[in-house]
């Protein structure tokens, strides 16, 4: 059973650095994409970064703070997160998917590691 277990959140004051890491377990395969999720209370999740070969995606409102680096061989993501706002306050997701020969996608979720930046 594939696992991606989260961890590095916490509470940090404003202007403040938080590495969130992600490591898979039981996955006996290489993941198409890997990338980080959140939810604020109250809003819907929304994507924080998405990296695959190809390139990467950013939502506009980290660009220049957080950055993504990630373990191929290892299967794991990390996300170094700069320059926090209270906005960035929420619990973060890692994600990652594969989409097998036959063309079925395969999504997994990690369990939520939860970040709160105080002003």
């Amino acid at each position: 059973q594939v696992q991606l277990v989260e961890s590095g959140g916490g509470l940090v004051q404003a202007g403040g650095s938080l590495r969130l890491s992600c490591a898979a377990s039981g996955a006996p395969f290489k993941f198409d994409s890997m990338g980080w999720y959140r939810q604020a209370p109250g809003k819907q999740r929304e994507l924080v970064v998405h990296t695959t070969t190809a390139g990467t995606t950013w939502q506009d409102s980290v660009k220049g703070r957080f950055t993504i680096s990630r373990d191929h061989a290892k299967n794991a993501v990390s996300l170094q997160m700069s320059g926090l706002k209270p906005e960035d306050t929420a619990v973060y997701y890692c994600n990652a998917d594969r989409t097998d020969y036959e063309g079925r996608e395969y999504v997994y979720w990690g369990q939520g590691t939860q970040v709160t930046v105080s002003s």
